[in-house]
Order: C-alpha cells, then sequence, then structure tokens
C-alpha cells in the first residue's frame, strides 16, 4: 500500500476550504481511496462551514472567502 498527500477543496457557501488529506493506493480495483478518517474529515469541515464555524474549520483546513469579480 502507498500514500500519497493531496489537497481537497470542499466549497459551502462564499467559502472554499482546502484540506490535506492522504489517498491509499493498492493494486485492488478500488484504487486511490480515502482513509475513513480523512473522509469524516471532509465531513467536519464541510459542517464547520454550513454552521460558519470557522475557528473549527481553520483547526482541519485552510480556510478563504470567495468574492464575485466585478467585469
Amino acid at each position: 500500500m502507498r500514500k500519497r498527500k493531496q489537497l481537497k477543496n470542499v466549497r459551502e457557501g462564499n467559502y472554499l476550504a482546502e484540506v490535506s488529506i492522504e489517498l491509499l493506493e493498492t493494486d485492488e480495483g478500488w484504487s486511490p481511496y480515502l482513509s475513513l478518517e480523512d473522509a469524516y474529515k471532509l465531513d467536519e469541515v464541510r459542517e464547520a462551514l454550513r454552521a460558519k464555524d470557522l475557528e473549527k474549520a481553520k483547526c482541519l483546513a485552510k480556510i478563504y472567502t470567495l468574492q464575485p469579480v466585478a467585469v
């Protein structure tokens, strides 16, 4: 089994979270996949952003605010 770090983006409303996870690669058919811990981490970040709990979200990820660009 090999592990590879990757960044996943979670967008909720006007916020974007950049979450660091590890992908697990095996020689089996369902590769690569997330560990259960990383899947829960993504869910936690999404729930924190929905609740606008930025303190909790920033403990798990980098948080950005999205703003539309006037053209």
